[in-house]
């Protein structure tokens, strides 16, 4: 399978929150689930997803709680829920400074 490339750099570049995160779910390390990290779906590359569990999980900073932002992951949101997923969405702030909490909101998740 062939690796979109700005999905492949973005692994490479990505945020503090996100390798924190990544930390957390590689591996299986969160309930024995597998994520994939920066993964395209149709138009869009999805920070983290468990294809078993339909689920997206999404680390969000400060610009998409600007209007531009929300309208944006508002249409990317409906995409994704089209294609059967489920989308979570957290704050970077959240995982930088309560990760207990937001690893708890993701097991609330799990199927």
């Amino acid at each position: 399978m062939r690796t979109h490339p700005f999905a492949k750099r973005m692994r490479r570049e990505a945020t503090l929150a996100e390798q924190k995160l990544w930390l957390q779910l590689r591996d299986r390390r969160l309930a024995g689930v597998k994520f994939r990290r920066q993964m395209p779906i149709g138009p869009y590359i999805v920070d983290f997803i468990s294809l078993e569990q339909r689920l997206i999980i999404e680390v969000d900073g400060s610009q998409h709680n600007e209007p531009a932002g929300r309208q944006y992951d508002g249409a990317r949101t409906a995409y994704l829920n089209q294609q059967g997923f489920r989308v979570i969405r957290v704050w970077n702030n959240d995982v930088l400074n309560r990760m207990e909490a937001v690893l708890e909101l993701l097991l609330l998740s799990l199927h």
